[in-house]
């Protein structure tokens, strides 16, 4: 059981995350790209990165990557350095900033855990030398370019369904009824100052005045999440998973290109989004786009008869219409809106700042087993 203790005055300083975290996405997605949690939901999404990652020829690298966070049990901190209000980008670059101290530290508490010898990725970040820095920074790009990028649009409208519901509690009861709000997840309970929920191990939080922010994690099942090292501002990752079936309503059926080939990735992230009226602003936040590119998306797609927008009070309100959610569907017409690509690095380079190491450096067959269990990517 987790438990987190709420002393003196923590409760006017809890705050929840605006969005999902794209680095703890990343982390909980490799974590059930290796184990089969929550087949239901998750099986169709891991035949489709699996399928992804060999296309793009990265399959290599994440599985150098996957070490650094294993299927369950302690993975680093330094992995997590955001809690939902960094761009991707930014939380690259910190996780790349990452002191070679603290590396060794929290590889070497992961190392304690893993069996068998430890693997050369592994010990290669641990050194702290800029290419491994590089290499994780740009395998961990490539890798949410192709494991949760695409899905972004599913992964804002449940975040915003979600932040809904929580805002609407602590309207009626304050921080108190925000926390008590997550007793609907199953096993928590909210008494006196403290909030528990299931975890692995018994844990107790104590915030001793700092902000706790609270995260909501589209790929955390079963229980939450919380950064290991005490000495660390405070994070409480909670699960907001997707219904099943979630997957197939962004392709236009088997055999077909995808909605997001048609239009293009952020369109049909932001109609995904649009299943309930959403305000420009809202939209750029769920995105992580400018305000101004959201509203021109927006503008293509009305155009397109996928969307309209209309005025509520004080408020321009952009509704999904019944062509756009059967486009979504697989029952309507492609619209002629011009494509817009995800653009992935090409193997050997790096997107962001620095040259990554040849492909000879990293781990090889030799180094990361290479068995074909349906749980490996």
């Amino acid at each position: 059981m987790l438990q987190v203790e709420f002393g003196e005055g923590a409760l006017t300083r809890l705050r929840v995350a605006r969005g999902a975290d794209p680095l703890w996405d990343a982390a909980l997605s490799l974590h059930l790209l290796q184990n089969r949690q929550e087949s239901l939901v998750y099986d169709a999404w891991r035949r489709e990165v699996r399928a992804a990652l060999h296309r793009e020829r990265l399959t290599e690298d994440v599985r150098a990557l996957l070490p650094l966070c294993p299927a369950s049990g302690y993975f680093p901190d330094f992995l997590t350095p955001s809690t939902g209000e960094a761009s991707l980008e930014h939380g690259v670059d910190r996780v790349m900033s990452t002191p070679r101290r603290r590396l060794v530290t929290e590889l070497s508490r992961l190392c304690a855990d893993l069996r068998g010898p430890v693997p050369r990725s592994v010990r290669w970040v641990a050194t702290g030398d800029p290419a491994a820095l590089d290499w994780l920074g740009t395998t961990l790009r490539r890798y949410h370019a192709v494991a949760v990028s695409p899905y972004l649009g599913a992964i804002g409208a449940r975040v915003a369904e979600d932040r809904a519901r929580r805002a609407e509690a602590a309207l009626g009861g304050g921080a108190e009824g925000l926390l008590a709000s997550y007793t609907e997840l199953p096993g928590w309970r909210w008494h006196g100052t403290r909030l528990a929920a299931p975890y692995p191990e018994a844990r107790l939080v104590r915030l001793r005045g700092r902000t706790l922010t609270v995260v909501p994690g589209f790929f955390c099942v079963r229980a939450p999440l919380t950064l290991v090292n005490d000495a660390l501002p405070p994070v409480l990752v909670y699960p907001t998973p997707p219904d099943p079936g979630w997957l197939p309503r962004l392709r236009t059926g088997a055999g077909t290109p995808s909605v997001a080939q048609l239009i293009g990735t952020s369109r049909a992230q932001l109609l995904e989004l649009l299943q309930r009226p959403m305000t420009t602003t809202a939209l750029a936040a769920a995105l992580r786009l400018a305000p101004s590119t959201a509203s021109r998306h927006a503008t293509v797609l009305r155009e397109a008869g996928l969307v309209v927008t209309r005025r509520e009070g004080n408020r321009v309100l952009h509704r999904r219409t019944a062509l756009g959610r059967a486009l979504l569907e697989g029952t309507a017409p492609a619209p002629r809106a011009a494509p817009e690509p995800v653009a992935i690095a090409a193997p050997g380079t790096a997107p962001g700042p620095g040259t990554a190491p040849a492909r000879g450096t990293l781990p090889g067959p030799g180094d990361i087993p290479h068995d074909a269990s349906p749980d490996s990517p």
